[in-house]
């Protein structure tokens, strides 16, 4: 099967790009053929699968960009934030509104007219459906919950994302609360409706032996700590890292020897450094954005993992911390309740600090990676692992080509 997959980001920096990248890649590996259209400032090279970038221009002077005149004209706009855009949808101006969807439908036409997929997965109800829906190819689309956020806050783009989601013949969610939000939102039945939560990379998120010190030193971190409490992905206002902060100015009272690792970028970085600052945090350390084979040596050496988010849509960095041996503390919210437990991690209250910061002591001092590591690795890896997602995403294709 000849499948094309869109995509409104690049394949690195953001959740929905590392999906699409898992996804190409998985389906390469069982003998698909798959082919990328995302945004990016440069093409993107080296995957086992072809991609095709269109160009946008970066934050900075125009002039200094090489090929400025082969890009639009503006930086690639977001539903929240990325770390290589902090436009949003709201930003664009009707001219390069147009522009851009211009851009998505004739790059999806022609993709289709030269590489002939049979069918196209759209990631997200939003501008890469409505350039599928155009070229008459069956089309499912993935809604990854960012587009919800930009359906109920950016108005000038509903239509489009109401086409979107109109003509796709399945709507794959992510987690449960996606799908109720889905058909709320998008007016979708529960019969169009598939759920299938994220996965993780197995050959990247694994447990490994970590030397703690020379792990810490190539982050420039030097000292030993009695225990190590991480954070990754988006410094924006959804993901809560404001109330970890928060909390840390706890639990850094009651455990005296902790680090906190800050791993990701975005519009509030600058503010979270203040409030660091501000609430005389001894132990926290922002490592700005990683790559994948970083975070994972992160995962390994940390003791939790805390995903504070006021909103999380799924919670992917939840899965790829326990497929490390790392048990989660987590809220209460969106996707995570659907797979985040007592046996490999713990739930608290969305935006309360206090129940944060007693949540990870509590586990930090019952030795919870010890004593829950090896559940959660194995747990992560029989329940998400792409291999699984994929096949079940398969299915979801060949209904799609049998419909149409």
């Amino acid at each position: 099967m000849r499948v094309l997959l869109t995509n409104h980001f690049p394949l690195e920096g953001s959740g929905s790009g590392i999906y699409t990248q898992n996804v190409a890649r998985e389906l390469t590996q069982k003998d698909h053929d798959a082919l990328v259209i995302t945004p990016a400032h440069e093409e993107q090279l080296n995957f086992p699968f072809g991609v095709r970038s269109i160009l946008f221009t970066p934050d900075g002077p125009v002039e200094d960009i090489e090929g400025a005149g082969e890009r639009l004209p503006f930086n690639f706009p977001c539903f929240t934030t990325h770390p290589l855009s902090t436009t949003t949808y709201g930003d664009l101006s009707s001219d390069h509104r147009g522009a851009y969807v211009e851009a998505f439908c004739s790059a999806t036409a022609k993709a289709v007219l030269e590489w002939k997929p049979d069918v196209i997965h759209a990631q997200h109800l939003w501008v890469t459906g409505y350039a599928a829906h155009a070229t008459g190819v069956p089309y499912v689309a993935t809604a990854h919950g960012t587009d919800l956020m930009g359906m109920r806050k950016y108005n000038t783009w509903r239509a489009t994302a109401l086409e979107s989601a109109e003509h796709a013949i399945a709507i794959i969610a992510i987690s449960k609360q996606v799908a109720e939000d889905t058909m709320r939102l998008y007016d979708v039945t529960p019969e169009r409706i598939r759920l299938i939560m994220n996965g993780f990379d197995e050959a990247i998120f694994r447990v490994f032996p970590i030397d703690r010190r020379e792990t810490l030193a190539d982050f420039g971190i030097h000292g030993e700590f009695e225990y190590i409490v991480c954070f990754v992905g988006k410094l924006t206002e959804f993901k809560g890292v404001d109330v970890l902060l928060d909390a840390a100015a706890i639990y850094e009272k009651e455990l005296g020897d902790v680090l906190t690792l800050i791993v990701g970028d975005g519009e509030l970085r600058d503010s979270l450094e203040k409030q660091a600052r501000e609430l005389g945090l001894k132990g926290i350390q922002f490592l700005g954005h990683q790559t994948q084979l970083d975070v994972a040596r992160i995962f390994n050496l940390a003791d939790i993992s805390a995903v504070p988010s006021r909103v999380e849509p799924f919670g992917l960095v939840a899965v790829e911390a326990m497929a490390c041996g790392t048990p989660v503390v987590a809220t209460n919210e969106g996707g995570l309740p659907d797979f985040v437990h007592a046996g490999v991690g713990f739930l608290v209250d969305v935006a309360d600090s206090g129940g944060l910061a007693e949540a990870i002591t509590s586990e930090l001092r019952s030795e919870a990676k010890k004593n829950k590591g090896s559940f959660a690795a194995k747990y992560a890896l029989e329940g998400f692992s792409w291999s699984r997602q994929v096949d079940k995403m398969i299915a979801v294709y060949d209904e799609a080509v049998r419909k149409q």
